[in-house]
């Protein structure tokens, strides 16, 4: 763990500031105690401390449903997986789940206020530089704005995916006054661009601490922003610069890492792969600078050596294991593997101490790095148990959550014991990693015209697959992994935006960007029509008469700002 990961969370008391209102009677202004002036903050180390606050505010500070992992908004929302667990526990993403939410209902400002509260901190820091003191040189003036407009770009990004359009405030806005009539009246994309453009232009190649964003960063996330602008010549001119130029903020060249599970290792950290991560520590006093909204994503542990003790959340779906199944070593691009013939084998309604033999058809071994089930090694933990690693299978399915759960060699040192479950984990949430960009690039070159260019982007991702097998203890593949690249050029543009959209799925499964893909398509009532045609059956308690419609595009504008402001100055999305 470095130096950055380590002080990221602690530095939160020294951005507060109070500043001075003017008085006849000077010698009443007392400084409040725990809080730093701004001349206090105006030097080089108070500027960077508070950038360090706002890059603190990225994982969302103990707000489950705050995070860049978007584990529900973009995963559970998307069908790859359920809400999981009890269906009395946690009880406020049930109707997320179900696309039954208002806007009055408790989860719908996590991300909002998360969001808000990292550009506050960014703009914070934009306008200590307007008065930073004299140790504080032009170059550094560069270098901290470019960094805050990266994460204010980021915090917008955010906003815009889930609600589309919210209030803009940048560091011109005093926070003192007139701040609840800033209307969302305005279109987030071109702020969002303006600030990543920005420091594109501004921040250096590398760093000198490896969570700092740098230019090759801001270029990757840029191009996924032209992606969602529907810019596609753009984006592909920034993701060829990145494909063949990019190194990561320590300097290693992008690429893909051999083995699939390395990447979500610890020890592995700030990889060839990881363009942007959340720099997540573990053991450092405060279970906020871990990653704190996993806390409840593991499997239930009522069996053996089980790797958390709570709570059984995030568990796949059934349709989205079904989504690994192969013919000839490619994925059923027809969509045809929710049927009877194709269905994954699950040990639903079976006990543990029953007999069981997993499923012996052929499959993407991507599936075992990134779902636990019956029979299959669960990282260095054991063979996954079946039920009594699922707290209520009726309500949630068979399977349960594997990608950034810790393994046991991690334990106590990438794991962290000092709260009430062990649950936190010190492992990097990537935000962006080099397998997103260069699926993101395969559907820029198809939208341009090069779909051979596309093929060679998924191929490249399917080849690290065919050699990721889930291995036994005595070395033996734990499954039939049957995988192969796509041989035959593609000349169909359909037949290629088929192929990439699913590869995104099985690539990125289980990592928060399911939802929003499908949103950017414009296909997402068809494909979670066909998600709750199959699970809402299977688990019937839980998702039975659930349906999506186009109301749920967007996130509700918290009804309790709406309130504040008024729903003039805050106008609704709608439906709600």
């Amino acid at each position: 763990m470095n130096n950055f990961k380590l002080k990221i969370g602690a530095l939160l008391a020294s951005t507060a500031m109070m500043v001075a209102v003017s008085c006849s009677d000077e010698f009443l202004e007392i400084p409040p105690v725990g809080q730093l002036s701004e001349n206090q903050l105006s030097s080089l180390a108070g500027i960077d401390a508070s950038l360090i606050a706002a890059y603190s505010q990225v994982n969302g500070r103990g707000n489950r449903l705050g995070s860049p992992s978007n584990w529900v908004w973009g995963s559970i929302r998307g069908g790859e997986a359920n809400k999981g667990t009890d269906p009395g526990d946690f009880t406020t993403i049930n109707p997320i789940q179900r696309f039954e939410n208002d806007a009055a209902g408790g989860e719908m400002g996590s991300k909002y206020n998360v969001c808000y509260e990292g550009i506050a901190r960014a703009n914070n820091v934009l306008r200590l530089l307007t008065k930073a003191g004299a140790d504080v040189t032009p170059a550094d003036k560069i270098r901290l704005t470019s960094q805050a407009r990266f994460l204010r770009a980021h915090f917008y990004f955010e906003l815009a995916r889930d609600y589309n359009r919210t209030p803009y405030v940048d560091e011109t806005v005093d926070y003192g006054s007139g701040l609840e009539a800033v209307k969302n009246d305005k279109d987030l994309w071109p702020f969002i661009i303006a600030d990543l453009d920005y420091a594109v232009k501004n921040l250096p190649a590398t760093q000198p601490q490896v969570g700092r964003v740098n230019a090759w960063a801001a270029k990757a996330y840029l191009g996924k922003v032209y992606m969602y602008t529907k810019e596609f010549a753009k984006a592909k001119a920034l993701f060829d610069d990145v494909i063949a130029n990019g190194v990561t903020s320590n300097g290693l060249k992008y690429g893909l890492v051999p083995y699939y599970d390395d990447m979500f290792r610890g020890k592995n950290d700030n990889h060839q792969e990881s363009v942007w991560a959340y720099q997540a520590a573990a053991n450092t006093g405060s279970v906020l600078n871990a990653n704190p909204e996993f806390d409840l994503n593991f499997p239930y542990n009522t069996g053996p050596a089980g790797p958390g003790n709570c709570c059984g959340f995030f568990q796949p779906s059934f349709t989205f294991v079904n989504a690994f199944r192969t013919k000839d070593g490619l994925p059923l691009l027809d969509r045809t593997y929710n049927s009877a013939a194709n269905e994954v084998k699950n040990d639903m309604g079976i006990a543990s101490g029953a007999a069981f033999t997993p499923d012996a058809g052929p499959l993407d071994p991507r599936l075992d790095h990134t779902v636990g089930r019956r029979g299959i090694p669960y990282l260095d933990w054991m063979d996954h148990p079946g039920q009594a690693w699922i707290r209520n299978q009726p309500n949630a399915g068979p399977y349960s959550p594997k990608k950034y759960v810790y393994a046991k060699s991690e334990a106590g040192t990438f794991q962290d014991n000092s709260s009430w479950t062990p649950g936190y984990t010190g492992i990097n949430f990537m935000i962006i990693r080099f397998a997103d960009i260069l699926l993101l690039a395969a559907e820029a070159e198809i939208e341009v015209g090069s779909l051979e260019k596309a093929r060679e982007y998924v191929n490249r991702i399917r080849t690290r697959a065919i050699n990721s097998p889930v291995k036994r203890g005595d070395g033996s593949n734990a499954a039939n992994y049957n995988i192969k690249t796509y041989d035959a050029p593609w000349t169909v543009k359909a037949t290629a935006q088929a192929a990439v959209r699913m590869e995104r799925l099985l690539e990125l499964g289980m990592e928060g960007h399911r939802f929003y893909d499908l949103q950017r398509w414009g296909t997402a009532q068809a494909e979670l029509d066909y998600y709750f045609a199959y699970d809402g059956v299977k688990l019937a308690s839980a998702l039975g008469g659930a349906k999506y419609t186009e109301k749920y595009k967007w996130v509700p504008i918290p009804q309790d700002q709406i309130d504040l402001v008024g729903k003039d100055i805050l106008i609704q999305n709608p439906g709600f």
